[in-house]
């Protein structure tokens, strides 16, 4: 006879394997030995030893029910920090590892089984949580406080999926010691109110690395377009190609961004034929929502391209206008040389060396002979210079400059309706201190896409240069929340700190700068916004070690020299930041 429905209070734990189904396609046999292997000699040891018992596995999980939620938690640390160890020797692609969520709440006991609220709320909470370690509920937290020898962090009221209300949620890292970890590294990234999309790079299936910038662009360009849309939240391109050439988990990777959705697919092209699969994927719940794969002539290319973009739009948010749909697909559509020749070139310049520039403005010279009336050639050319102008490449840094507005300005003329014409015009601008016109071209290009998050980043760079702190600070946030992984964070968040010291808040300051330096530990204005806030504060020895690590990142630099390249809009600002840059010891010119 079944046992009848019983309610009880209870710690629950639900355990998954982080990139289970990678692993199991890389290597099952060994997998499944190697997680037996630590549920025999660990796991299943420790939960007993604790007092729970196992309710049930799910192939790459475990959901556990413990009597006491600190026995709970103190066991499945124990766990994690075992589960490090034994990883140590492991190869990283065929490591174990868990994420683990606790809650103590009230249970529906029902033949053995668990339900409720209080198994969903353990189950988001593992959804959220940081790999390898553990994230437990507010009141799971209330209960262990000061019987549990670990810290944890508090990440707020989050709104976890498909339960009613905010749960608060605090986590316990394995980095836990590493005091450089920042919040924004460590919290997970609410859902946002509206649909979250990420289009991953689209694997190159040609067999010849040299077409890699065709996938590239293909994967670039259905951003671009469903970025268009108000109504969706897309993460940028800098973020979502940070995954690039890696085995990832679809799970992961809408963890790491905050997304629901998540796009992939591949392309193999063979003399005049392409092959497109993508499928949109709901990471929630692992639902393929759509798959589709195109045989088409290169001719078709765009077409293939708004059609996925139309399904996708579709499939995530049918009641779109066809207005909508008519605005994000391609304008005046380019010549496939054209095109290639671009992609080609976006390729080399993000490679961010001399000679990868030069071969980019080669090949966006043919591309103007072949159209002379692309926008995006202009635009991509006038970055290709403006790169050149920064590191100094090729020519005078003034004739770079001059050049790369010369060509933004083209760009914009010939392309009103290109974000990106209008984004480096604004840069162009801003690094000639027209402070107020480049603003005015970063709203243009926000305007065009609201999910820009280059032009919202650069606008609330230029607006905290200008002390307009209460409007360029949500827009940082805003671009940081819609690129999490992007090369430009370091700068987001000096900018931040630059804030901070132009306010004399020179504690804050120096806080942001270290945030800066733990995303990119060479990034040489952080070391710079160090030496002049310890400057400014009288820390002598701190100001010129942080300026000797500057000095060795870019030798030979003056207060003249910086203060006349930098972007100030106020001589006092400049005069401050340049009696900081005194007291650290760099050389007046």
């Amino acid at each position: 006879m079944a046992e009848r429905t019983q309610r009880r209070l209870a710690a629950i734990v639900s355990a998954d394997v982080v990139g289970y189904s990678r692993l199991m396609g890389v290597d099952e046999t060994g997998t499944l030995d190697a997680l037996r292997a630590h549920r025999t000699e660990l796991i299943d040891d420790k939960i007993t030893s604790n007092g729970g018992r196992i309710v049930k596995t799910m192939g790459d999980g475990l959901l556990l029910e413990f009597p006491s939620v600190v026995d709970a938690t103190q066991c499945v640390i124990d766990i994690q920090k075992a589960m490090a160890k034994r990883n140590e020797a492991v190869d990283e692609d065929k490591r174990i590892i868990f994420r683990m969520g606790v809650h103590l709440g009230d249970l529906v006991v029902e033949d053995d089984d668990i339900f409720g609220d209080g198994v969903n709320i353990a189950a988001r909470l593992e959804a959220i949580c940081e790999i390898g370690g553990v994230a437990i509920s507010g009141t799971a937290h209330e209960n262990i406080a000061g019987r549990i020898e670990v810290e944890f962090s508090d990440l707020g009221d989050q709104q976890l999926k498909n339960i009613a209300r905010p749960v608060r949620v605090w986590q316990w890292s394995p980095n836990a010691g590493d005091a450089a970890v920042t919040a924004a590294t460590v919290m997970p990234l609410p859902l946002p109110d509206k649909p979250s999309i990420a289009v991953l790079p689209f694997d190159n299936m040609s067999g010849d690395p040299e077409q890699e910038y065709f996938s590239d662009g293909i994967a670039e360009d259905i951003i671009t377009a469903l970025s268009r849309f108000h109504q969706f939240f897309v993460i940028a391109r800098n973020s979502s190609f940070s995954y690039k050439g890696q085995a990832v988990e679809v799970k992961q990777v809408a963890h790491d961004l905050g997304v629901q959705y998540v796009i992939e697919g591949s392309v193999r092209r063979a003399g005049n034929r392409v092959r497109i699969t993508a499928q949109l994927i709901d990471a929630a719940t692992d639902h393929h929502v759509w798959a589709e794969r195109f045989d088409r002539d290169l001719d078709d290319i765009f077409a293939i391209q708004d059609e996925i973009t139309e399904r996708i739009t579709m499939a995530v948010a049918p009641e779109l206008q066809l207005t909508e749909m008519t605005r994000a697909r391609h304008g005046a559509v380019p010549e496939l040389g054209v095109w290639e020749l671009v992609a080609r070139a976006i390729s080399h310049i993000s490679k961010t060396t001399e000679a990868d520039h030069g071969e980019a403005q080669s090949l966006l010279s043919k591309a103007m002979a072949l159209d002379p009336a692309d926008s995006r050639v202009y635009a991509t050319l006038a970055t290709a210079y403006n790169g050149d102008a920064i590191y100094g490449w090729r020519r005078p840094t003034s004739e770079s400059h001059a050049k790369a507005m010369e060509l933004a300005e083209k760009a914009v003329e010939l392309g009103k309706e290109d974000e990106y014409s209008h984004w480096i015009l604004g840069i162009m601008l801003f690094r000639s201190k027209r402070h107020e016109e480049a603003i005015r071209r970063f709203e243009t290009a926000i305007a065009i896409n609201p999910n820009y998050s280059m032009a919202l980043g650069w606008q609330g760079v230029i607006l905290v240069n200008v002390h307009k702190y209460a409007e360029g600070l949500p827009l940082i946030e805003k671009a940081i929340r819609l690129s999490p992984k992007d090369p430009s964070l370091a700068y987001y968040l000096s900018s931040i700190g630059l804030h901070h010291f132009l306010e004399e808040r020179y504690d804050e300051a120096i806080e942001w700068a270290e945030k800066a330096l733990h995303e990119r530990p060479k990034f040489p204005l952080a070391h710079l916004h160090l030496a002049a806030t310890h400057g400014m504060l009288g820390n002598l020895e701190e100001a010129r070690a942080a300026y000797e690590q500057f000095d060795r990142l870019a030798p030979g630099s003056t207060i003249a020299a910086w203060i006349e390249s930098a972007v100030f809009a106020y001589e006092k600002d400049a005069a401050l930041y340049g009696e900081g840059l005194r007291r650290a010891g760099m050389p007046e010119e």
